[in-house]
């Protein structure tokens, strides 16, 4: 068996790869794991809308309960509701279904521990080496000792009041439209903006276990890119199906990413002395007009491999209070330990209603240089041609001596197939076009003799 826990907790199809069959065997592991030595261990359960949800929770509730811990479900709520309420109800642990942005036919299986981080790679280890060898040793009470699912119904209430806390201004007089991705967000977001007295338009809030993802949300946000000009909107919030990634739009319907929306907040957090050591946390995918504009503001990025977990460990480790992915997730761990796609246009409703700012005048304070991706195909054996060739490693220094400091190489061995991903940035989108494809066509002749 290959390793079961991805980047995001366990993905697949739901009832092909995902089954009934490996959610109860997750919930019984994961319960043993991550309870061992409380007295009544209690663990926190949400989920997303896609219709696979209740078939999954079923299952992974029974795994909880088969090992004698409590299991207190908390409905459709997004993910980073599960990572708050688990600290708040003092749960051991948290579990979220979900797929997050991908289609209906998917689903997941993340786990927090009980200060609502995601787990670290030795305790999912611990969790698949249980499960692997066929849950042998682990406890099976029985009477009064079998665990008692708890319907938590205020749940939802609490996470809306939790984000309300996290801004100390109403919203009045602004008009601000979402995209719910007919995802867990379809409440929370809709409440919180309202009950902060802003004039909200909603569309995709209408989830009926299939259509979570369809043509909206972060990952399609044509429509509210159209529907935030039509309506005459301030801005524009578009969430992804599990609501711990938000995107923006403007005015005048343009997309704003993840780049853009920690440039806003970092310089505001600066200003008023909240941006922890002036730092903020990326990935090396951030875009270089990032880094330029925010050095001009006296700020300084960190950068990490792609992913959010190691934004976030870095964060963690370092005592920084703000990071994220171009992709929407965006991290305020002043206020949660997750990306929290409402925690994230929260803040950034406040900045634009203290500042008296248009969004576009907000986000004017980088200018995104054009990026150029470019695949090489090699053989698996050969990922590290790029460092070892002299011919190779050569030409990337005269590109980028050729860039100067407005512009970037990033090579980035595909995890999953037998390919290098050739990234350039840059001013000149035609030289930069042609660099990145002259420079993936030799690392592929010379891999491939």
């Amino acid at each position: 068996m290959g390793r079961m826990f991805g980047t995001d907790g366990v993905r697949g199809i739901a009832n092909e790869e995902l089954t009934s069959q490996v959610a109860y065997d997750l919930g019984k592991a994961g319960a043993f794991v991550l309870t061992e030595g409380a007295h009544k261990p209690k663990i926190l359960v949400g989920m997303d809308t896609r219709i696979s949800g209740d078939m999954l929770e079923s299952a992974l509730v029974a795994g909880i309960l088969s090992v004698g811990a409590e299991a207190v479900c908390v409905g459709v709520v997004p993910t980073p509701a599960v990572a708050y309420l688990t600290r708040k109800y003092g749960a051991d642990a948290g579990v979220v279904i979900s797929a997050s942005h991908n289609p209906v036919e998917y689903n997941g299986i993340k786990f927090f521990n009980g200060q609502g981080y995601k787990l670290s790679d030795e305790l999912e280890d611990k969790i698949q080496s249980i499960i692997e060898s066929g849950l042998e040793g682990l406890p099976s009470p029985t009477g009064e000792d079998i665990g008692r699912k708890v319907i938590e119904e205020g749940a939802l209430e609490d996470y809306v009041e939790f984000a309300k806390s996290t801004i100390d201004i109403n919203l009045k007089d602004l008009k601000v439209a979402l995209d719910c991705a007919n995802g867990a967000s379809y409440k929370s977001a809709v409440d919180t903006f309202r009950q902060l007295g802003a004039q909200v338009v909603v569309i995709n809030n209408d989830p009926d276990g299939v259509n979570i993802n369809k043509n909206c949300g972060s990952t399609h946000p044509e429509e509210l890119m159209d529907y935030v000009v039509r309506k005459k909107c301030d801005f524009g919030l578009a969430f992804d199906g599990d609501a711990d990634r938000c995107l923006a739009v403007d005015e005048n319907g343009k997309l704003i990413d993840g780049d853009f929306i920690m440039a806003v907040c970092a310089k505001y957090l600066k200003e008023q002395g909240k941006l922890n050591k002036d730092v903020v946390v990326v990935t090396v995918m951030s875009n270089l007009g990032m880094e330029l504009g925010l050095k001009k503001e006296g700020i300084k990025l960190v950068k990490t491999k792609v992913g959010d977990r190691y934004v976030l460990e870095e964060m963690v480790k370092e005592n920084y209070t703000l990071g994220g992915e171009q992709s929407g997730h965006v991290i305020f761990l002043d206020y949660n330990t997750t990306g929290d796609g409402l925690i994230t246009g929260l803040q950034l409703a406040a900045i634009i209603k203290k500042t008296g700012k248009k969004l576009s005048e907000l986000t004017s304070i980088m200018r995104e240089l054009p990026q150029v991706l470019a695949n090489a195909v090699i053989p698996n054996d050969k990922k590290d041609i790029y460092l070892t060739d002299n011919e190779i490693s050569g030409e990337i220094t005269k590109i980028e001596e050729e860039l100067q400091d407005c512009g970037r190489v990033l090579i980035r061995p595909s995890g999953t197939e037998p390919l290098v991903r050739v990234m350039l940035e840059g001013e000149n989108q035609s030289q930069i076009d042609k660099m990145a494809h002259n420079l993936a066509k030799l690392i592929e002749e010379k891999a491939n003799k």
